[in-house]
């Protein structure tokens, strides 16, 4: 195809700038529970972020992608245009990419996956026809942002409420903790492995069925389980702080809790979302190399570390003030309040997984926080910082669409 070394290089510069946002953003914000709680400090969420983000994205990412995201376009009319798509795609991954960037600026925890639906649907609508977008999915995507926070945040809800019920408020906290916290491990570790295996693990060669899946999650809960019975049993009280109740050593107990779920959420998250980046990568390199339309084409390795690093620095060079509104100014967090936030949103995401629910990882994890405030009363909430983010969810999809248009129509004016 003529200029396809010219797509290629732009497909690659933009899905990297894409990966960028997602790191300055989503991972941001499914960090910031643990930075907010004061778990792990911002170098540490760096750290860890650079070893499970990337391992995710690049072991976990998927051999194959479905190159139009999510099915939200019909492609048959692109057949004899191949063209089009490629103009398509490079339109969205730019749109969604300002957007994220606009959005990380702001300190706004949006859906990047809705951020390059929106798009997609914006350069559909133009370059192809009204009818090419499948409105149905749209309305998923509109549900989602009731759904998804409503759901986490009723099941971060209860399981802080059995925090207060077999820990803290016990006569004894510290001794609860230690009894308890290694269960809570067990549910943390084997929700979270959960969410990765069933997503897939094909492109390491872990091809597992239902039954293998579920197996293979317990043994991994069981093993994280008894490693933080042995690690946490060791911890002795703070001298001279709270003396009687022991608190801020019950929270130290909880830390240790915190490190197990914001490893686990990297990887899984890693493994889930560097498709919105490397997806529409690899639509316009099929394209551009083939000359054909097609809905899913293998991955490269390069796009999968592409992706990885793009995240990785997004994070580390533009991430704090997501993870200051998400970890900070919502409600305030201790260790036992962003575990039950982060319990909450992996239970939720692998519950959606099994029922078909539509739902946005952001949109759960901010649910979760807001149902953890909510467990202390409607006063420990900002509903300021709330409304802020309630509207930031409302307007990314027609504001990447919007984008999106903007730059299809200066491709095509251009090539």
């Amino acid at each position: 195809m003529e200029g396809m070394t010219l797509y290629i290089i732009l497909a690659a510069v933009f899905g990297l700038y894409m990966a960028w946002g997602i790191g300055a953003n989503d991972v941001a914000n499914a960090m910031a529970t643990s930075t907010g709680a004061k778990a792990i400090s911002m170098r540490q969420a760096f750290l860890i972020a650079a070893v499970f983000e990337f391992a995710g994205a690049v072991l976990a990412g998927g051999a194959v992608t479905a190159t139009i995201r999510s099915g939200m376009i019909d492609t048959a009319d692109l057949a004899g245009n191949p063209e089009l798509l490629i103009f398509g795609m490079l339109s969205a991954l730019l749109a969604a990419a300002v957007w994220l960037n606009l959005a990380s600026r702001h300190g706004w925890p949006v859906s990047t996956t809705h951020s390059i639906v929106g798009a997609i649907v914006g350069f559909a609508v133009v370059g192809i026809g009204f009818e090419a977008v499948k409105w149905a999915k749209v309305g998923t995507i509109v549900m989602s942002w009731v759904v998804s926070p409503l759901l986490a945040g009723i099941v971060a809800f209860i399981i802080f409420r059995t925090v207060q019920w077999l820990i803290l408020d016990r006569e004894n906290p510290l001794a609860q903790a230690k009894r308890w916290v290694p269960v809570y491990m067990f549910f943390a570790a084997f929700n979270i492995s959960l969410v990765t295996l069933l997503k897939g693990l094909t492109h390491v060669g872990l091809d597992l069925d239902t039954r293998q899946t579920y197996l293979l999650s317990a043994a991994i809960g069981l093993g994280i389980a008894v490693m933080g019975w042995a690690l946490i049993r060791r911890i002795q009280p703070v001298p001279g702080a709270d003396r009687d109740n022991h608190f801020a050593t019950v929270e130290r107990v909880f830390a240790v809790l915190m490190i197990v779920t914001a490893c686990s959420m990297a990887f899984a998250h890693g493994s889930n979302d560097v498709a919105n980046a490397v997806g529409p990568v690899a639509a316009v390199i099929s394209t551009a190399t083939s000359g054909q339309v097609q809905q899913t084409s293998s991955m490269p390795p390069w796009i999968l570390l592409l992706g990885g690093a793009g995240i990785v620095f997004g994070l580390m060079t533009y991430g704090r003030a997501v993870m200051r509104t998400v970890g900070e100014q919502i409600t305030a967090l201790t260790p036992s309040r962003g575990f039950a936030a982060e319990m909450a949103a992996a239970a939720t995401i692998v519950l959606a997984s099994g029922t078909g629910l539509p739902i946005s990882t952001t949109h759960t994890l901010v649910g979760a926080v807001l149902g953890v405030g909510m467990a202390r009363g409607i006063a420990a909430i900002n509903l300021q910082v709330v409304r802020n983010i309630f509207v930031s969810w409302v307007v990314t999809v027609p504001a990447g669409a919007l984008l999106s248009v903007i730059f299809f129509l200066i491709f095509r004016a251009v090539f």
